[in-house]
């Protein structure tokens, strides 16, 4: 089984549990950029709740750029201000210290694509989680061999089918409550190599 999909950043835990039951993963980045989406926001628990972390982009005006071609702004020195939430979401994590040599990089580095940006922050995560996946881009329809979660893009579509979503520790679980389907951070961080685990079972509550 395919998994197609968009290039999101830090998609969320139900992308990587569809993809620990794939073979392959199929990247499209010829639909219009659009605003609100994961492609360029991402979720993780801090302590007062959820925290939407947004990437800034370059506006073309007058035009429906396509994802490939949307290029990351530097406006509001976003770079230092995401890092510093995910450390303050995630210092106290079991595995904030094993993995923040890994990520830390993104968030000093420029990179000028929004699509490069998160297609190397993905590789990164599906390295350290042991779930490497051959990744294609894809141009063309989706064979019935492919499981399409383009839609899942958009978080007004909610958790795609086919994924239940399992508990796992999260640090401020006591004050807010388990927050399901956040970032993979949010999984990483907080159970390490154990999180495939959690991918796996994901599957087999259904």
């Amino acid at each position: 089984m395919d998994i197609l999909c968009h290039p999101m950043y830090l998609a969320p835990v139900s992308l990587y549990a569809h993809l620990y039951a794939g073979n392959r993963l199929l990247m499209e980045c010829e639909t219009p950029f659009t605003k609100q989406t994961y492609r360029n926001r991402t979720v993780i628990a801090a302590e007062n709740g959820a925290l939407s972390l947004t990437i800034p982009v370059v506006h073309d005006k007058g035009s429906k750029q396509p994802l490939r071609d949307v290029r990351i702004s530097d406006h509001g020195n976003w770079r230092h201000l995401h890092w510093n939430a995910l450390t303050s979401a995630y210092k106290k994590s079991p595995f904030f210290d094993y993995y923040a040599d890994d990520f830390r990089p993104f968030y000093e580095k420029k990179i000028e694509y929004l699509v490069d940006f998160n297609m190397q922050l993905h590789s990164t995560v599906c390295s350290l989680l042991g779930l490497e996946r051959e990744t294609l881009f894809f141009t063309g329809e989706a064979s019935t061999n492919t499981t399409d979660l383009r839609r899942m893009a958009d978080p007004a579509n909610g958790t795609p089918d086919g994924y239940t979503p399992l508990k796992y520790y999260q640090v401020f679980e006591r004050r807010n409550g388990f927050l399901p389907d956040l970032s993979i951070a949010d999984l990483l961080f907080n159970m390490g190599p154990e999180g495939l685990i959690v991918l796996r079972d994901s599957w087999k509550k259904q």
